[in-house]
């Protein structure tokens, strides 16, 4: 069941008892952001548990659409009722760990140790025909350990990979082989495990590079990548980055960045200027351990992947 939302004085006294920080947005001085709203989620294998979840996105109805290591695909509100549930086809090699939205409407599955992308109907229907992938090596259209796919305005599609190659391939509509970039490394345009991607208005794809603890821009409008701007070094530092597993454009000029490594949330400008952050390591309301997901609902809401704490976190902006 999930838990009741928490009244403001509450979640005060909740705040004074375990130390959770909130954080001031820049030029509204008082304004409080990262405000913890609600807690739901119990560990567990049955039907609307959740064990370790790896990823977590939101559809146009605010329904919640989360993968764990069991492996299945489950549904929720945004008040954490149960709706129903599916398991991808193998996860004997291991299980997905990224999951988006096609401009269709139809859940794109990053089905990491097979190699490929799946796609689903919204209620868990396979569509084999568009599958991307399924061969693992090197060579154009094939992959390692698929981490994320998302879809531009012309409707190409974008998959990343970490293992031996870390790179991004670019495939068309028809889910043709196009091109690719990146690179194990950690020079400018390479990666060390591109784990999650955003794409803005202007088709400018905003890559996790998770490993080198950094955010990298492209611009793919063209027929190759623009670099356009690399930012973030590692620490535990406000500003500084330890895996950053997922990011989030709200739109409105900001970045979200949830952190595996610091525990926390953070929020920057576009050009990497830190407006704030909340969370720290722990099992209490507001208090996260290895987050892996971040997405929002249409309220304006961000739910919290707290995967080793087995359970989502939802707060106000």
């Amino acid at each position: 069941m999930p838990r009741p939302r928490l009244t403001r004085r509450s979640l005060l006294q909740a705040a004074a008892l375990t130390g959770a920080s909130f954080f001031t947005g820049c030029g509204s001085p008082g304004g409080e952001t990262g405000r913890l709203d609600a807690v739901w989620g119990r560990p567990g294998t049955t039907p609307g548990k959740l064990q370790k979840p790896r990823a977590i996105t939101i559809d146009q109805h605010d329904n919640l659409y989360i993968v764990d290591v069991t492996p299945r695909i489950s549904v929720f509100t945004p008040d954490g009722e149960y709706v129903r549930g599916w398991q991808t086809p193998k996860f004997d090699n291991g299980k997905p760990s990224g999951l988006s939205f096609s401009r269709d409407g139809n859940l794109l599955v990053a089905d990491t140790h097979c190699a490929r992308v799946l796609c689903y109907t919204p209620d868990g229907k396979l569509l084999e025909n568009r599958t991307i992938g399924g061969i693992a090596g090197e060579k154009p259209g094939e992959f390692s350990c698929v981490t994320d796919c998302l879809e531009d305005s012309q409707g190409n599609y974008y998959v990343s990979e970490y293992g031996e190659w870390d790179r991004i391939q670019k495939f068309t509509p028809a889910r043709k082989y196009v091109s690719q970039w990146g690179g194990h490394g950690s020079q400018p345009g390479q990666f060390l495990r591109p784990q999650k991607m955003d794409i803005d208005d202007q088709d400018q794809i905003w890559v996790t590079d998770a490993c080198n603890h950094r955010v990298q821009v492209f611009d793919v409008r063209g027929t190759e990548p623009k670099p356009v701007t690399t930012w973030g070094a590692e620490g535990s530092s406000p500003g500084q980055l330890r895996y950053p597993y997922d990011i989030l454009l709200d739109g409105q000029g900001h970045v979200y960045l949830c952190e595996f490594g610091n525990h926390r949330v953070q929020k920057f400008t576009l050009a990497g200027d830190l407006i704030g952050w909340w969370g720290k390591n722990g099992r209490g309301d507001g208090e996260l351990d290895q987050p892996w997901g971040i997405t929002q609902d249409s309220q304006g809401r961000m739910y919290v992947l707290d995967t080793y704490n087995h359970r989502v976190q939802r707060f106000w902006l």
